[in-house]
This record gives structure tokens, sequence and C-alpha cells, in this order.
């Protein structure tokens, strides 16, 4: 495994803020796996359980808040990181409607500070902010945005996002495009991740697998709202091919990427509960008819750019996604364990067999 992506991140130092996440300790995992130095900045893990203390990764951590500036400019400065993959977020919709401050002051304020302190590391090479398929100005459109649309957002989350792409490029532009900085600066939007080891609230596939643990009927709201599902490990893959390209110095790739699943991903939240059940007969569901807070209706991602400018593509369909989601929760509830790591050896043969550029 530590000669994927072409050896790159062997012996690296490489920090990732919001590791105590789902998706950040996914990455921390692979990282790990890559031979790299892993070091993380976040807060405590706000569920229990969590993936990140059920993984218990010997990484140098760093609790504290991405908002306090001088904290972050000291960590930096003690780290040196050759790269950083910047995740910590508030990153649920629904509770940006109940604290937008809190998301606000995080999401952006946040990637301020990330890029601030990246500006005073010497030999710092590439910085990649993890944003959103939400990030985009939806217009209900029934095909993909692709990496030129107009930022924006109808909700407090969703426009944190479309401000810290702007944030990204602005600093870019302003700060890191000069002789005398050659840090490479890029921005990356997934669609939505689904996998073992989430336990975020309002996430349907956690509210989904719980309810189903604990035999209760799960309420199904916004039924018809599409969106695009994929495995965590497939934007994870996007982002270690694009900060391959990022450490090796070339400048093109510093720029915003979609990492998005296949057109056939894009499904239905109640389509995404009816293919589960066939893997997970306790799951039972009714609609819910309460009012609830705005959320789009059609949302999907065009990656072009990196299938062609990356060689990257998916890996898992949407049922392999959902079979795999589903088989690593049976497996935490039925006896206690986690099989991430297998599930990330089995995520790399199945590239392999697909002939993926970056796991050659």
């Amino acid at each position: 495994m530590i000669n994927l992506f072409s050896g790159i991140y062997k012996g690296k130092r490489v920090l990732v803020t919001g590791h105590t996440g789902f998706k950040g300790s996914w990455l921390c995992l692979w990282l790990k796996k890559l031979g790299a130095e892993v070091y993380g900045i976040a807060l405590e893990p706000n569920t229990e359980p969590s993936h990140w203390n059920l993984l218990n990764l010997d990484i140098e951590t760093h609790i504290c808040d991405i908002r306090d500036l001088s904290i972050i400019k000291e960590i930096f400065q003690l780290i040196q990181p050759d790269i950083i993959f910047h995740l910590a977020a508030q990153p649920i919709v629904r509770v940006s409607y109940e604290y937008p401050i809190e998301t606000y002051t995080t999401n952006v304020m946040g990637t301020v500070n990330v890029l601030e302190a990246s500006r005073y590391i010497q030999n710092l090479k590439a910085v990649i902010i993890v944003t959103s398929d939400k990030c985009y100005n939806n217009r209900e459109w029934i095909w993909g945005y692709r990496e030129n649309e107009a930022m924006g957002g109808n909700d407090p989350y969703s426009s944190s996002k479309g401000c810290a792409e702007l944030i990204t490029a602005a600093y870019r532009d302003s700060f890191f495009s000069t002789i005398n900085n050659s840090t490479l600066i890029a921005s990356v939007r997934a669609g939505n991740v689904i996998g073992g080891g989430d336990w975020a609230q309002d996430r349907i596939f956690t509210d989904m697998v719980v309810s189903a643990s604990q035999k209760r009927t799960l309420l199904l709201r916004n039924p018809k709202s599409t969106r695009p599902w994929q495995f965590v490990l497939e934007p994870l893959s996007g982002y270690l091919c694009l900060g391959e390209k990022l450490l090796n110095g070339i400048k093109d790739f510093a720029t915003a990427w979609n990492f998005g699943p296949y057109l056939d991903n894009n499904i239905t939240v109640e389509q995404l509960v009816l293919k589960a059940i066939r893997f997970w007969d306790s799951i039972h569901y009714e609609f819910d008819s309460k009012e609830h807070p705005y959320e789009s209706n059609y949302l999907m991602l065009d990656s072009t750019k990196a299938y062609k400018k990356l060689f990257w593509k998916p890996v898992w369909d949407i049922d392999k996604t959902i079979q795999r989601t589903i088989e690593w929760y049976k497996t935490f509830y039925n006896s206690g364990t986690i099989i991430s790591e297998q599930v990330l050896t089995d995520y790399i043969s199945d590239a392999q067999e697909k002939c993926l550029d970056w796991c050659k």
C-alpha cells in the first residue's frame, strides 16, 4: 500500500485538520498506511461512538479550535508540514440553521486561519481546502455543477462553503501566486459521502442504521431529494491524487476540483433507503410529515475535469457503496468490531482491478 500515489506520501509530514471527524479519521487511516508522518488538529469527537476513537491511531494530535488563529499559527510552526488537508468544519445543514454564527466562524474564519497560518511555513508545498458540493449556487438543475459555476447557498452551511471557496481563490491569487511563495493551493468538492463510522446527527445513513440497530422506525424527511452518493474512500482517493500532483510542484493543478460519483449514483433519499433494505432487513421507515428547514432537491456534480486531468475515477457503484457501508455497521453492532482496514484494502484491490492511475 505504501507505493500508492507513486509513493509520494512516504515520510511526508501531513497535517489533517478535522482529523477526529468522519472523513478526517478515514483519511488519517489511509495516510498512515501510505507511510506518512500524520499530525492532526481538531476538537474532541462530538459523537459517541466515534470512528476516530475506535481506530485508535497513533498520531500526534492537537485538540484546539480552528477559529483561534494564534494557536493555529503556533501549531503549524511546530509541525512544519509538507502538505495540509483542511477538513475541520461544521458539516451539517440543519445544524447551521440552529447555530449560524458558529457555522460561519468555523467554516469561513477557520479557512481564513488555515490559509493565513500557511503563509508563514517555509517549506510547505501544498494546502488542500475541503469544502462541499453544496458550495454552488443551487439552481435545482438536473445536471451536474462544474468547477466554474457560481458559488452560493440558500442556507448558512451551503453559503459558508461557498465563502470558503471564494476565500481560497482570493488567498491563492493574493499571497500564494508570488515568486516568493511556492505553496500550491487547491480546493475540493465532494458528493454526499457515506461509509462506516459516521454517527453525525441528521445524516440519513446514520439515522437509518442506528434505527435498525435499535429496532426503531426511521422517520424519512425529504424522500424525493436527489444526492450524489459516494463511499467515503472515493473523494479521499481524489484528494490524495491531487495532493500527489501538488507535492510534485505542478502548478496547473492548484485550482478547484469536483470529486463526485458516476451518474447512476445520483438517486433519491428514498431510493437509497430501499437499496439499503436489501442488505439489512431490519430497516423500516415511514415519511416524516413535519416541516423542516429548506434543503435543496437536486444536487449533482460534474467530475469530468478530475476524470480527464487527474485520471481519477470512482471505484464502487451505488449498490457496492451501500452494501459495504451496511456491512461495516452490521459488523460493529453485532460484534463491536470495526472493519475499516479491511474495507480500505478491498477498495484498493478493486481500484487495482480497474487499473486506476493512482494505484499502479
